[in-house]
């Protein structure tokens, strides 16, 4: 049966292909967004466009009246950031979160669906984990976005202790068309045969597609249980593997040069924020400490059996993510 869903990050870039799967099997959508005239994208998929932002918990309360769930998506992605950026961050990742899901519960909403990351569970340092492993976050953070959706991911659970209707969908390393993250760039250009040298080769990813994330979020909000949450990644493997199978299915290869870790270690030392002259964020520190010996691995085991998620391998989506639309 038909459901109006309320959406916040429809604009993004897993935003998108949320509301697309919606719309397509006949759910209305209706999304938060500071510019409707530069949402063309979810106005051609029939998406209701609500003027505002997240500042507010009434105006949030209000954009979502009259929906049966929330699918709460907004927040800030980033690696490297400024010092200067990080109370910005804390409040579109913590404060958002926290505005949503009351105003959610404040509504009565009966169904609201957080959507986290598998970054929650930090380093796993080699080991694929479950829902079930807490981290120990007095062995501190790899990054500030790390830092703040943990944080925000506590503020979800300490609500289904209260009793709020919420349940958790924990996203891994997402790639597909449209992603300009820099893990998604660095497989789009090992498709195109466009690498020069690869930066942080043993940094342990899960690729995702995000056709498939959509799939399962969506799932998420139809057969998870409330209180639950719900891992939704791919294979996991180094980020070197990911690139050879990027590289494969598009019939190029990788080049043999790679820049040591213990270089980029000692350039974050000299220069922290000189990650430009390598391609990457200009906090050199933070994305150091961010992928040096890192893997954020974690199993999909308990989505596959709950909820029916399957997410399609590496090659097939590099060619779908990469190759012509």
């Amino acid at each position: 049966m038909a459901q109006t869903v309320f959406i916040t990050g429809a604009g993004g870039f897993i935003g998108l292909y949320v509301a697309r799967v919606l719309r397509a099997r006949g759910d209305d959508v209706v999304a938060m967004v500071r510019d409707p005239e530069r949402q063309a994208a979810l106005r051609d998929l029939g998406v209701r466009l609500v003027a505002g932002d997240l500042s507010s918990e009434e105006a949030i309360r209000a954009g979502m009246s009259g929906s049966d769930a929330v699918i709460h998506l907004a927040g800030r992605y980033e690696i490297g950031i400024a010092a200067s950026e990080r109370p910005a961050m804390y409040d579109a990742n913590v404060g958002t979160t926290e505005r949503v899901l009351d105003a959610a519960v404040a509504a009565g909403i009966g169904r609201i669906v957080y959507v986290s990351t598998v970054n929650v569970f930090g380093n796993t340092r080699g080991v694929v984990v479950d829902e079930t492993y807490q981290r120990d976050p007095a062995r501190g953070f790899t990054t500030y976005y790390d830092e703040t959706k943990f944080k925000a991911h506590l503020a979800a659970k300490h609500r289904i202790g209260a009793g709020a209707p919420i349940v958790i969908a924990m996203p891994g390393t997402v790639y597909g068309r449209g992603d300009h993250s820099a893990i998604g760039q660095q497989l789009k250009e090992a498709f195109e045969g466009k690498v020069h040298y690869i930066v942080f080769a043993g940094f342990g990813i899960s690729p995702t597609h995000v056709d498939d994330l959509a799939d399962g979020i969506v799932a998420t909000l139809d057969r998870g249980r409330i209180g639950e949450s719900y891992v939704l990644s791919g294979h996991n493997m180094r980020l070197c593997e990911a690139m050879e199978v990027a590289a494969k299915a598009g019939g190029r290869r990788l080049p043999r040069l790679s820049v040591p870790n213990v270089l980029l270690r000692i350039g974050s030392r000299l220069a922290p924020n000189a990650g430009a002259a390598f391609g990457l964020p200009p906090n050199l520190r933070e994305v150091v400490v961010a992928a040096d010996g890192v893997t954020l691995w974690a199993s999909s085991a308990k989505a596959t059996a709950e909820l029916g998620y399957a997410n399609r391998d590496l090659e097939a989506g590099a060619r779908d993510a990469f190759g012509p639309a």
